[in-house]
């Protein structure tokens, strides 16, 4: 199928063509019999020329909505997760026929794969949009004897005019709530978008008094829903969400749930109701409308899913969201680094603050929830005094272990970050996030799945921290036949995992310090010495001149990726390097002259003692720890948390489009290329 589309927004919708499994098409005239169907939004007013267009043409016209589990937050910042595609009409038009009406009329069988989603549903207290906090515990009147509740709707909402009903419905409704329990508090519901001041309602005119709360905040429906006894609405969506929590709906328009045998219908003789010619069980309906009407999104490979892989995304969002439910307080970050981390600190937009210093974050006046973030170990001076004088907690951030497709210090946004609140990961002389829970959490049988899963995509596909190099296999010239391979990775030498990893004193602390450690521990290997992109790029300090370095090693490796040479070595000799990680996860024997996260773990061979390090790990349990838990990782087309194996996927794939259009090299080699593009990284933050 080619679907056309005259509009410039809908063909904007990131992984459109993923949701239609088509081709997708702007329309124009040279698209004239190139295309064997036409897509609009809806039924809306500015849908008329798709309409045009598919009628003069010949064509179908089908319509696209959101579906019934959109996305965490509205429309203007988050996209869609799930669609609807329809043929017919549309599940909102009771005027005429839609392919949900249809399904619910002809099909058997719906409800077979419904009730473990709808409970999970349920469960997490899932709906259309999920940023809306649950109901507060002082929301609701303690005396009730019971709750009604009243559901209004945007004025102007076309599901309204198009469900049978108009403004005066609203207050019919309304008063019959009232007359038909009497005695009971009759709970108004406005909508998300009345409360924001963005639109009006039918109801906000209502007044409190003895028998009638109007409730303007945004809750989350469900949360509100299962306080209440029976449930009023015109066509509103919640009306359904009431029936999947087993509350009794009365129904005042026509939804596309009425007419089906489970609700009280006020319109019993609309001529929709005629066109309803099945009794269906409150989960043939779920399964109609959730299941097999909506088409989804899967986050993490980005193609077309099912409601499960929209549903864990959805819950990942909610749990990271109360992780932090408060504003993020940044404190003495570069104005680039600032614009690239805004957006991934909070789902909440406005809850991401920053201030230059620690008497900016005081006039702010951090409380509660909020937290107070500073990037790496050390704090800005002021800023650990007032965290503990605020009582909020303060977070240390730093790049996480995959981190993109080039380098930090080239200003390449990151797709993962840590947020620690009791240290950092490479500090051995407290305690970190990371390492508690490599000392105390109890990792799953799916932990360790998914950790032996991730650990196959990364050593399969070579996937790194920066991913900036191709991986092919090498063969040092001058290595003999069953020669013993040592690589000694080099580092940034003021790097804070060295400063604080290392013994700067009587240790091992330097690139060249380490190259003559690994050459006394192994006198007859070939020895290769591998430069940290940083330092060769320029960007960093920690050079070691090319003679001075083939004093110690065999061959200094330019060229090839950290990964191939991993693959070639028997043994890494490092002090705190990540490349000591990679090679764990390649099996390779790790001798280590630092403190680094991965060990004392029983896993590599410790030339210092590590403190606090209580049990004896599997690999998997590292990796489960390191990579699955420790870590957040962020989609920015989505615009929103996502999970390892997402960012796998995402770096590998956008390595795989660099190599093949030849500009992989390139991100890493060219002093005045590079200039370049941070320059143009820094002209887009000073729009932040």
């Amino acid at each position: 199928m080619r679907f056309g589309i005259l509009s410039s927004g809908i063909i904007r919708i990131p992984f459109l063509a993923a949701f239609l499994e088509a081709e997708v098409l702007r329309l124009r005239r040279c698209c004239v019999g190139r295309v064997d169907a036409v897509a609009g939004w809806g039924l809306r007013p500015s849908t008329r020329k798709a309409v045009a267009y598919a009628r003069n043409h010949r064509l179908s016209y089908v319509a696209l909505e959101d579906g019934f589990l959109r996305s965490f937050g509205t429309g203007e910042n988050f996209p869609p997760l799930s669609m609807v595609l329809d043929g017919e009409g549309i599940y909102y038009d009771c005027t005429q026929a839609s392919a949900l009406e249809s399904l619910l009329n002809e099909c058997d069988e719906l409800a077979m794969p419904a009730e473990s989603a709808r409970l999970q549903l349920l469960g997490n207290s899932l709906s259309k949009y999920n940023h809306a906090p649950p109901l507060a515990s002082d929301a609701l009147r303690a005396e009730d004897t019971a709750r009604i509740l009243v559901v209004d709707q945007t004025a102007g909402d076309m599901s309204v005019a198009l469900g049978g009903a108009n403004a005066e419905t609203f207050h019919e409704m309304l008063a019959a709530a009232r007359a038909e329990n009497p005695g009971a508090t009759v709970y108004v519901k406005t909508h998300p978008e009345v409360a924001s001041g963005r639109k009006a309602g039918y109801l906000t005119g209502v007044k409190d008094d003895a028998a009638t709360v109007l409730l303007r905040e945004s809750v989350n429906p469900l949360s509100l829903i299962k306080h209440m006894d029976r449930v009023y609405v015109v066509t509103s969506t919640m009306g359904f969400e009431a029936l999947l929590a087993g509350k009794p709906v009365t129904c005042f328009g026509v939804p596309w749930y009425a007419g089906w045998g489970v609700t009280d219908d006020r319109q019993p003789h609309h001529p929709a109701m005629a066109r309803r010619t099945r009794r269906r069980s409150v989960d043939d309906l779920f399964a109609a409308g959730y299941i097999h009407y909506t088409r989804y999104l899967n986050p993490v490979t980005r193609q077309r899913g099912s409601i499960w892989d929209v549903m864990h995304w959805l819950t990942l969002q909610r749990e990271i969201a109360q992780r932090f439910p408060a504003r993020m307080i940044c404190i003495g970050f570069r104005r680039w680094k600032a614009a690239n981390l805004k957006p991934m600190l909070s789902l909440f937009r406005g809850n991401v603050l920053f201030v230059k210093n620690a008497q900016a974050a005081a006039a702010l006046l951090p409380q509660g929830g909020d937290c107070l973030v500073c990037w790496g170990l050390v704090p800005p001076a002021g800023v650990e005094k007032l965290a503990s004088e605020a009582g909020v907690r303060l977070l240390r951030m730093e790049d996480g272990f995959v981190r993109s497709v080039g380098l930090g210090s080239d200003l390449i946004p990151p797709q993962s970050f840590v947020l620690d609140a009791k240290g950092i990961y490479f500090d051995p002389a407290r305690p970190s996030d990371l390492e508690d829970m490599l000392n105390f959490r109890e990792f799953t049988a799916d932990d360790l799945l998914r950790a032996t899963k991730v650990r196959e995509t990364i050593v399969t596909h070579g996937i790194t921290k920066y991913n900036l190099e191709s991986v092919t296999p090498v063969q040092w010239h001058g290595a003999m036949a069953h020669q013993q391979v040592v690589l000694v990775p080099g580092q940034v030498e003021d790097d804070a995992s060295i400063r604080f990893g290392c013994d700067t004193v009587n240790g091992v602390h330097t690139n060249l310090g380490l190259l003559q450690a690994a050459r006394a521990a192994y006198p007859h290997a070939f020895i290769v010495y591998k430069p940290h992109p940083d330092v060769t790029s320029g960007n960093r300090r920690g050079k070691v001149a090319l003679a001075e370095a083939r004093q110690w090693a065999n061959h200094v490796e330019m060229q090839a990726s950290v990964v191939s040479c991993i693959d070639a070595c028997n043994v890494v000799v490092t002090m705190t390097s990540l490349t000591g990680f990679d090679a764990l996860l390649r099996g390779k024997t790790v001798v280590v002259h630092g403190r680094p996260f991965y060990a004392g773990w029983g896993l590599t061979q410790d030339m210092l003692p590590v403190p606090r390090r209580e049990r004896t790990l599997t690999l998997e349990a590292l990796v489960a720890g390191a990579m699955l838990h420790y870590p957040l990782y962020w989609d920015p087309v989505l615009k929103g948390y996502t999970t390892c194996e997402a960012v796998l996927l995402r770096l590998l794939e956008e390595r795989t489009v660099r190599e093949n259009k030849g500009n992989l090299t390139q991100m890493k080699l060219g002093f005045a290329r590079r200039q370049a593009r941070k320059i143009r990284a820094l002209l887009r933050s000073l729009r932040y």
